[in-house]
Parts: C-alpha cells; sequence; structure tokens
C-alpha cells in the first residue's frame, strides 16, 4: 500500500475515457479504460473507479484532458464545462465542476490537444525546443501549442482543424463533412472525411492511391501555416490517421516544398512523431494534475 498523495488524471475521448492514478506524470501507477456514453453513466464510472483506488494513496488533484470545445477562462461561471459539441448529450456538461464535487480535489482542465502538447513539450519530442505544437489527425483534427512551458489560451483555444487550407488540383469536387465550415481542414482530412469520399480509411487504401497525396498535402499546409505564424520549433503529429504508413514522410516532403527554403532551420527535421504514443494525452493530464495541486 502506498498511502502518499497521488495525482489523477482523465484523457476525455469522444468515443472512450482513459483513466489513471500516478505519483508524477511520468509515473502511471494505475490506468483504466471506460467507453464513452452520456455524461450521467460516464463520469460516476469514472467517479467510482477513482474512489476504488483509495487503497493506493489519496488523491491530491485531478487533471482533465478533455474533447471540446471547452470553457478555459477560469473569470468565467461556465469554466470547466465542455461548451458547443455536437456529441450528443455533452454540450455544456461541467465536466470539472462535476469531478471536483464528487472527489472533493482540486481540478486542473484543458483541451485534449493542449495536455498531450504539453506532455510532449516536457517529457516527449519536445523536450529540446521552447515551443511545440500537437495535432492529431482522426476522427476530428484539433491542435494544441505550448510555448516557453505554457498551453496558448486566449478567447478560447486554438482550433487548428478549422483552418480553410488550399484545395487540392485533384480534390475540387469533395464538398467537406464539417457541420460548420463544410471544407476547413477538418471537413477534407479527418478520418470521416477520407472514408466520405474513397468509402474505406486512409491506411485500408494502396499506396499509390491519389488519397495519400492529398491528405498529406493538407496536413503539411498546416504545419507551414503554425511555422509562418507562430515560429514553433516542433510540430508533432499523432492521432489514428497520421499511423498510416508513408504518411509522416510524405507531410514532411510537401511541408518542405511548401516552405520553398524561406523558413530557417530544417523543416522536414521539426516534424515529429509523438515521443509519447498514446500516452500523450493522459500524461498530459497528470501534468494538468500537478499544476493544480500546487
Amino acid at each position: 500500500m502506498n498511502g502518499s498523495p497521488l495525482l489523477g488524471a482523465i484523457e476525455a475521448g469522444g468515443t472512450k475515457f482513459v483513466l489513471a492514478i500516478g505519483s508524477a506524470p511520468d509515473d502511471i501507477i494505475a490506468r483504466h479504460e471506460i467507453q464513452t456514453h452520456g455524461p450521467g453513466i460516464t463520469l460516476a464510472q469514472a467517479a467510482d473507479w477513482f474512489e476504488g483506488q483509495r487503497s493506493s494513496g489519496e488523491l491530491a488533484a485531478l487533471g482533465i484532458a478533455s474533447f471540446g470545445p471547452v470553457e478555459l477562462n477560469r473569470g468565467s461561471n461556465r469554466w470547466g464545462h465542455i461548451t458547443n459539441t455536437p456529441k450528443p448529450g455533452w454540450a455544456d456538461c461541467d465536466i470539472a465542476g462535476y469531478f471536483a464535487k464528487r472527489l472533493q480535489v482540486p481540478i486542473g482542465f484543458d483541451t485534449d490537444v493542449n495536455g498531450a502538447a504539453l506532455a510532449e513539450f516536457r517529457f516527449g519530442a519536445g523536450e529540446t525546443s521552447a515551443s511545440l505544437a500537437y495535432i492529431t489527425v482522426g476522427t476530428g483534427i484539433g491542435g494544441g501549442l505550448v510555448i516557453d512551458g505554457a498551453p496558448v489560451h486566449g478567447a478560447s483555444h486554438p482550433e487548428m482543424g478549422h483552418i480553410f487550407p488550399r484545395r487540392h488540383s485533384d480534390d475540387s469536387e469533395f464538398v467537406g463533412i464539417c457541420p460548420h465550415h463544410r471544407d476547413c481542414l477538418e471537413g477534407l482530412a479527418c478520418g470521416p472525411a477520407i472514408k466520405a469520399r474513397w468509402g474505406a480509411s486512409l491506411s485500408e487504401l494502396p499506396s499509390e492511391h491519389p488519397a495519400h497525396t492529398i491528405i498529406a498535402d493538407y496536413i503539411a499546409q498546416l504545419v507551414n501555416t503554425l511555422i509562418a505564424t507562430t515560429s514553433v520549433e516542433t510540430v508533432v503529429l499523432g492521432g489514428g490517421v497520421m499511423k498510416t504508413d508513408g504518411l509522416l514522410a510524405r507531410v514532411r516532403l510537401r511541408a518542405a516544398e511548401l516552405g520553398a527554403d524561406y523558413f530557417p532551420g530544417d523543416v522536414e527535421r521539426s516534424i515529429l512523431a509523438p515521443a509519447l504514443g498514446d500516452n500523450a494525452g493522459l500524461t498530459g493530464a497528470l501534468v494538468l494534475a500537478q499544476s493544480a495541486r500546487v
């Protein structure tokens, strides 16, 4: 039995919640997954699991890295809420407030991609950088940006999946699937968008299929935009779509072509896979818990 105070973590995703406790962000003691149903069922199941871990030690704080959009303004009475998400039942869900009341611990709260960016910045691909962007390409496209150790917030939080890329010359007919913007980056290059126009996931399509070149072009445009607008040093590309064989290499090559030797440094070498793999978001949630505890 440990008995010493522990940190709790929730990586709250649209399909599953990943839960953990640890003595530090880089020391996970126990881990558990539950399916994402409605908030009433899902949040209760998560809280039950944390309460069941008390033999390992009392929780000192809980970090939540959540799907969004979310409210991050500490001055708002809606801080800690998932806001206008299209996921049924989750709009206006006070996720941070639920766990603060149920578990009686301080809460650290941010987006899932900001959490992953923090984790990669501190413990992964960005350990030698002063700035890092983490982009996930999967069911949706999102991104987090860390500069000098802190995630970038503002009017809300970065929504990198909703920029408007230039349309690829071989992809002019597809209207896009984003319910808000149609052919923004997410509407063109996320997993469901790929399946909507080609009938299969990118990894299921043969390597010579034009989809690989088109999707690499769109993701490379985002990388190029981030380098041009924020001068970020390291860009980490994660998510299920990025696990497609050869896609990372295609993105690196296309980003270098788009940069046209204008930006300082080696653009291709600044684009990396997650060093923490699938643990980036969960590790980030533990970083958020650690910050809330101080």
